[in-house]
């Protein structure tokens, strides 16, 4: 089968078939008469696995060293649940970290919400950035547009 049949087959796009490919997690033939790709049964087993094992957050060098062990005659479930363990820290870390900066971007909007607009002639480009400090730092907000300088 193709790339374009393979993509379908595996309800991926033909960009992620190529990708793969050139990673070598697919191993496709090349017709000799038109020099284009052709994929079996076992790349689209391995297109449908690395797809799952990215749904689960395992990276394609995670894919790449299972398949390999896989390949070599080695079970790679023990890897398995130590990197999905490694791969769920690294997530609920992310979470913390992007639910500090959902706060400070609340806590931004608050402050600016009643803070008005000018033009800063000092050089820069925006007081109400420059202004703001991490939670528990607030300082006074500047306001800024560029609307008054263009006129004036």
């Amino acid at each position: 089968m193709r790339v374009t049949d393979l993509a379908r087959r595996a309800d991926t796009t033909t960009e992620t078939v190529r990708h793969y490919t050139d990673l070598g997690l697919l191993a496709p033939r090349r017709n000799p008469h038109n020099g284009y790709r052709e994929y079996g049964a076992e790349d689209l087993r391995r297109l449908r696995f690395a797809l799952k094992a990215r749904s689960l957050g395992f990276t394609l060098s995670d894919v790449s060293e299972l398949m390999s062990a896989s390949g070599a005659g080695q079970t790679p479930c023990p890897r398995v649940r130590d990197l999905i363990e490694t791969r769920l820290g690294e997530v609920e870390e992310r979470i913390q970290e992007l639910q500090a900066l959902s706060q400070r971007m609340r806590q931004a909007m608050a402050v600016w919400e009643d803070t008005p607009d000018r033009h800063l002639s000092d050089g820069r480009v925006c007081g109400l950035i420059d202004s703001f400090e991490r939670i528990g730092e607030e300082t006074a907000p500047v306001a800024c547009d560029h609307r008054e300088n263009m006129a004036s």
